[in-house]
């Protein structure tokens, strides 16, 4: 098994090209041998599961943007390439989303297989994460290289490549969108049975991680009575707030690493548009945070130049996170409640949420007379407190699906560039490398 382990490895990476911190993974010998619940735990524990999501719908969203001289100095043409939503040569090759997504699935994959061909005992907790990390890790793909999920065409619509099997020998073939959210679905629903509600580290997914899962994915499906229903038992697992009148506003990064909202500890992989001296929030996001609103001395500073930038990062440096944490599953509850029109209890919960980040003793609960009202400040909230949280992208596609009719604008160096609602564009373009060594076919441009 030795030797069909370091093949493994050898052929993953080849497969995806430069993964080097995976590569460097097989010079652990303790790992070598992946025959014990503890080496299979491990390789679920090592960072690369975590830290390695899609950074090209943040990059896209529009919750940021750089000035000229940065975007002029920016060393990869493909990333310059992404930010003003070409159709085309946005990722560089072997270094890219698509390469560390799938890294991700098949070291999932591999702890699957290993669990089952080895028969090891006690493997609920391992299999139940292993199972909520592929979901995750297919999910933020779909909302990146896929078209929004439409009830009434995703049988019809391309979707992923389901890599289920760490055979790098099986052809790639593309899953239809349905397909494709069937199996995310597969495998959070298959994960409740084996998780506990907590973990002994708030690094390995719970029961909660799961359910905050599938109320996500149910969001974006637009099944909002599952979203509810499985939002609902996710905060009553847990369902712990952040008070942020208890934090330090002078902190460089004032949200603590795997703080006590975190579900799940996720963080986007690198890009030149995303240090925090160089992404910038516009002023008009800024000024719609309220004086009493903790969130604009927590979230923001200024530079010299009086630029805003954003500190807010559930990571506790300068890493983008974009994971699972309670705040967005009290979102996504309001939301459901306020699309199944009960817009009094959807308000009930968004005050829970937002109590917590308003200076004490000065927030005034939010009402709605209807569920178009209801609905509004939800989003407009949902839009302030996930802001850089890699999510945004999703929600402006489900959004123009459902209507709302809000286009992207960027201007570059005197050139304006627009993105239309529903635009083939959101289905960004899979790698031209991975294209030519699969021949899975490409998305519409």
């Amino acid at each position: 098994m030795k030797n069909t382990f370091k093949l493994l490895i050898v052929t993953t990476g080849f497969l995806l090209l430069s993964c080097n911190d995976f590569l460097d993974e097989k010079s652990n010998s303790s790992l070598a041998t992946p025959e014990t619940l503890e080496d299979n735990q491990a390789l679920l524990d090592r960072g690369t599961v975590r830290s390695q999501t899609p950074v090209s719908g943040e990059v896209s969203s529009g919750d940021m943007y750089v000035t000229d001289a940065d975007f002029n100095n920016m060393p990869l043409e493909t990333e310059k390439r992404l930010y003003i939503w070409q159709p085309e040569r946005v990722s560089t090759p072997g270094d890219n989303d698509w390469g560390y997504t799938y890294q991700r699935i098949n070291i999932c994959n591999t702890v699957l297989y290993n669990l089952e061909r080895y028969g090891i005992a006690n493997a609920d907790n391992v299999k139940g994460q292993a199972l909520v990390f592929r979901a995750g890790a297919y999910l933020d793909a779909a909302q990146v290289w896929c078209q929004v999920f439409d009830k009434n065409s995703a049988g019809s619509k391309h979707g992923l490549p389901l890599r289920l099997d760490p055979d790098m020998n099986i052809p790639s073939v593309r899953a239809t969108l349905q397909q494709t959210y069937d199996q995310i679905l597969a495998d959070l629903h298959a994960a409740l049975s084996l998780l506990p509600p907590s973990q002994i580290s708030a690094t390995r997914p719970s029961r909660a991680t799961a359910l905050g899962y599938l109320s996500r994915t149910y969001l974006y499906m637009g099944n909002y009575e599952k979203s509810l229903m499985y939002g609902r038992e996710a905060l009553v697992t847990y369902n712990t707030l952040l008070d942020f009148n208890l934090l330090n506003p002078g902190a460089s990064f004032p949200i603590a690493a795997v703080n006590a909202e975190v579900l799940m500890p996720l963080s986007m992989v690198y890009s030149y548009f995303l240090p925090t001296n160089q992404a910038k929030i516009s002023a008009a996001l800024y000024d719609s945070y309220a004086e009493n609103d903790l969130r604009k001395v927590i979230f923001f500073r200024k530079n010299a130049q009086g630029e805003i930038l954003f500190k807010g990062n559930y990571t506790g440096n300068s890493t983008r996170s974009s994971g699972l944490a309670t705040d967005e599953v009290y979102l996504t509850v309001a939301e459901s409640y306020a699309h199944t029109n009960d817009y009094g209890k959807a308000m009930q919960v968004l005050n829970q949420l937002l109590v917590t980040r308003w200076k004490a003793g000065t927030f005034v609960p939010y009402t709605a007379g209807s569920k178009e009202e209801a609905l509004q400040k939800i989003r407009d909230e949902r839009r302030k407190e996930l802001l850089m949280r890699g999510l945004r992208w999703a929600d402006l596609k489900r959004y123009n699906r459902d209507g709302a009719n809000i286009s992207l604008t960027r201007v570059v160096n005197g050139v304006t560039y627009v993105l239309p609602p529903n635009d083939p564009r959101y289905a960004i373009a899979i790698p031209e490398d991975i294209i030519k060594m699969t021949g899975i076919p490409q998305n519409e441009r």
